[in-house]
């Protein structure tokens, strides 16, 4: 099961994102590719801060925690296109604005490295929908929401 704790698919999933281009093309949603950098930067930024945006939202529901999180994280289909995400890591409404895409690149690859260096304390915290995940389930969660963004833009 791919994993950004594998060093193997970390690399692979790097070479993707460094062949973005900010006037890629996205094949569903909304977000430019320029804006989805800065949503997953956002993503990994929001689950180390203290406290992380995560705690202030709704505990998970039971659905949640068990059926969604088990279809999201390991069932062998991809995550489904057009679901809005939360205000804070949304780029039109609470999120980071787009800068320097060069910039905003490197900033995705440091906070992408700091959370995997930092799962230990993201282990910590609930994901706003699936509950409490290890360290283990994270760096899954990782990969496929960053998977699911590059096949977005056709990488």
């Amino acid at each position: 099961m791919k994993s950004l704790l594998n060093p193997r698919d970390r690399e692979i999933t790097a070479k993707r994102v460094s062949q973005l281009r900010p006037d890629a093309q996205r094949r569903w949603g909304r977000m430019n590719a320029h804006q989805m950098v800065c949503h997953l930067t956002d993503a990994y930024r929001g689950l180390l801060a203290s406290p992380s945006p995560n705690s202030r939202r709704r505990k998970p529901n039971l659905l949640g925690r068990t059926l969604i999180k088990w279809l999201a994280l390991y069932a062998p289909m991809p995550w489904p296109h057009g679901t809005r995400t939360r205000a804070e890591i949304d780029q039109e409404k609470g999120g980071t604005r787009p800068t320097e895409f060069e910039l905003d690149m490197a900033a995705l690859e440091a906070n992408c490295d700091r959370f995997l260096h930092n799962l230990d304390t993201v282990a910590e915290r609930p994901h706003f929908i699936f509950g409490k995940l290890s360290r283990e389930e994270w760096g899954r969660w990782a990969y496929l929401h960053t998977d699911h963004h590059l096949r977005q833009f056709g990488l």
